[in-house]
């Protein structure tokens, strides 16, 4: 990619510099010329939204939000809590989505609403040869095989309570600290979920 391509993107040298690993293994595995289905997993508030939204800039590709797939609240039973990436529903995910990629096939889904606690107007996606998975506990046990490749953001402590701050406010900030930051941080360790990625980029000082 040419020395100017992060004016394209609309980011600034140092972001771009950042992610440079990631888009030159995107890169190499889209020259394959095959399906290619990449997971962006990561910290809350390490960018991986962000990261997607750069790889859709660059490359022809679907985006797929781990966010539009949590837990409803019929199933969000202590037990079902306390399993390791047990807050996303993976089962309706794999489904949905996850069966037709594989099959190379086009995919209709129904993203979740958290704040009403219910599903939206289905989405319809035309297949494409290179697709990125995206969101915490997108590499939950029963759909890591699914994966070509593997990205994960992390982010320090304190870096990332700034950013919820920034973004989300007091109140939810202390949400994040009491419930969703452990809830990610037992699946990160009970999985080994950084250890088994192709590529760690740390985003603390972007």
């Amino acid at each position: 990619m040419p020395n100017e391509f992060y004016k394209k993107i609309d980011v600034n040298e140092k972001t771009y510099a950042k992610y440079l690993p990631a888009f030159e293994a995107v890169k190499k595995l889209e020259s394959k010329n095959s399906p290619v289905i990449i997971a962006i997993d990561g910290r809350c508030a390490s960018g991986k939204s962000f990261l997607a939204k750069l790889f859709e800039k660059r490359f022809s590709c679907n985006v797929f939000h781990m966010d539009d797939f949590f837990l409803p609240f019929d199933i969000k039973t202590p037990k079902r809590l306390q399993e390791p990436g047990g807050n996303v529903h993976y089962e309706r995910f794999k489904e949905e989505v996850l069966r037709g990629l594989q099959k190379h096939e086009a995919v209709t889904y129904r993203p979740y609403d958290c704040s009403k606690g219910m599903l939206r107007e289905p989405i319809h996606k035309e297949f494409k040869n290179l697709t990125f998975i995206e969101g915490s506990y997108s590499l939950h046990k029963s759909l890591e095989k699914a994966y070509d490749y593997k990205i994960f953001l992390t982010i320090a402590p304190k870096v990332q309570q700034e950013r919820i701050l920034k973004r989300n406010g007091e109140k939810m900030l202390q949400n994040f600290i009491g419930k969703w930051i452990p809830m990610e941080e037992h699946y990160f360790s009970s999985l080994k979920i950084e250890a088994k990625c192709d590529l760690v980029i740390d985003t603390s000082d972007l």
